[in-house]
């Protein structure tokens, strides 16, 4: 860990918390025990296991890859992965973290068990790592940090935790809700945590806007690693659940979900690209792309708000996305992006449950978008599995989050040596 991470690790630590009783976080930040049950292990092998594998061989994916069974993962979200030891840690929409260790390198999961299980988690969907080996948990109003979580999380249920933002502290109460209050979470090249936050309606009510605008909601903020120096990076967002930054020009780009209700073929899905801070995307003007939504028609849009630089299809749900940095895979998907469609939820006729590929080109502007990975969506409307995230493993391989069959899939190219 470098000096950096030591400092804001050291500072998390110490910093003033509320009591929660029911987190054990006063405890964890003296480094106390908490007696709570060891973590709990979810078996690898079994009839579960073999019907995953199963299902994989419908999955379509281009000549070369081939799809295999990583972990079972239950209720399997967005995966954060450790940069020194590739230890992958997975949210949920539950009250579960996830730690995923492969010891021997065969690219397989060894061990799945329960992280940090001492602490009361709710929706802990948002994972993601700073350079230096913190690990930030987004959850629905509070952020935790976790210094080596994956040494601390080995030793069973207490780990080092930190509070970042403070439980209720993350939106207004008020806004809390079942309904977009999945997070998701990155640090960034200014070594800033930006955390997207949706807003809880479809389309909320004008009187509602200036508060959710404030706020953070239906957009995305940025603060310091120790919570400071809060922020509206991003504005007009109706609910993202996937970013990432370009590594050729560090802009953030993220996914969001359009509108419901507006027939099965509009709005379209968006991949956006904010280049600087202050940026408009269009909600609740726009639905989607540029399709004005039904309650704000009447309404004067911001001045020049930024539309997606690809438009998915509609109510795919697009969810996690990364851009892909290794070199097992052929040119053609180098610096380009991979997202996750979860698949629709009330589309008369469903898609989505796939992987989708976009190539950007070295100005940053994008080329097309495909289909990369396919199958979990049956051709009589059944899923399979409806997949979340897509992160990129040391060796250059994907890995695929699902939370409807409970695991992670891995990618590879098998013409890599």
């Amino acid at each position: 860990m470098t000096s950096t991470a030591i400092s804001v690790a050291a500072a998390l630590l110490v910093a003033a918390v509320p009591a929660i009783a029911a987190d054990n976080l006063q405890k964890l930040q003296s480094f106390k025990p908490t007696g709570t049950a060891p973590a709990e292990s979810v078996p690898q092998t079994g009839p579960r296991a073999d019907a995953i594998r199963e299902n994989l061989k419908a999955i379509k994916l281009p000549q070369g890859f081939k799809i295999e069974l990583f972990a079972v993962v239950p209720d399997a979200r967005h995966m954060a992965i450790e940069p020194s030891t590739g230890v992958v840690f997975v949210g949920t929409r539950k009250t579960r973290v996830w730690q995923v260790t492969d010891r021997t390198k065969r690219r397989v999961a060894d061990d799945v068990v329960s992280f940090a299980n001492s602490i009361t988690f709710k929706v802990p969907n948002g994972v993601c790592f700073s350079p230096d080996g913190i690990l930030y948990v987004a959850e629905q109003n509070r952020v935790l940090a976790f210094p080596a979580a994956q040494f601390f999380g080995e030793g069973g249920p207490d780990v080092a935790a930190g509070v970042v933002v403070p439980q209720g502290k993350l939106i207004p109460t008020e806004f809390e809700s079942f309904n977009h209050g999945a997070r998701a979470c990155r640090v960034g090249p200014d070594k800033k945590l930006y955390v997207a936050l949706g807003q809880p309606w479809n389309v909320p009510p004008k009187d509602k806007l200036a508060a959710l605008d404030k706020n953070g909601l239906a957009g995305i903020i940025r603060i310091d690693q120790d919570g400071k120096n809060r922020e509206v990076y991003a504005h007009g967002v109706r609910n993202s659940v996937g970013l990432d930054f370009n590594p050729a020009d560090k802009s953030l780009w993220f996914t969001d979900n359009q509108v419901d209700g507006m027939g099965d073929d509009q709005p379209p899905g968006e991949l956006n690209r904010a280049s600087k801070a202050g940026e408009n995307f269009g909600f609740p003007w726009y639905g989607g792309g540029k399709v004005r939504t039904v309650e704000y028609k009447d309404a004067t849009p911001p001045a020049g708000v930024v539309f997606p630089v690809v438009e998915y299809a509609a109510h795919a749900a697009d969810l996690g996305m990364s851009f892909y940095t290794g070199k097992m895979f052929p040119a053609k998907y180098q610096g380009g992006v991979f997202a996750a469609e979860h698949g629709s939820w009330n589309r008369t006729k469903p898609i989505g449950a796939r992987v989708m590929y976009t190539a950007v080109k070295s100005d940053g502007t994008v080329g097309e978008t495909e289909v990369f990975a396919e199958g979990w969506l049956t051709p009589n409307g059944e899923y399979m599995g409806r997949p979340v995230d897509v992160q990129q493993l040391q060796d250059g391989s994907l890995l695929v989050s699902d939370d409807y069959a409970g695991a992670i899939y891995r990618i590879s190219y098998a013409g890599a040596k």
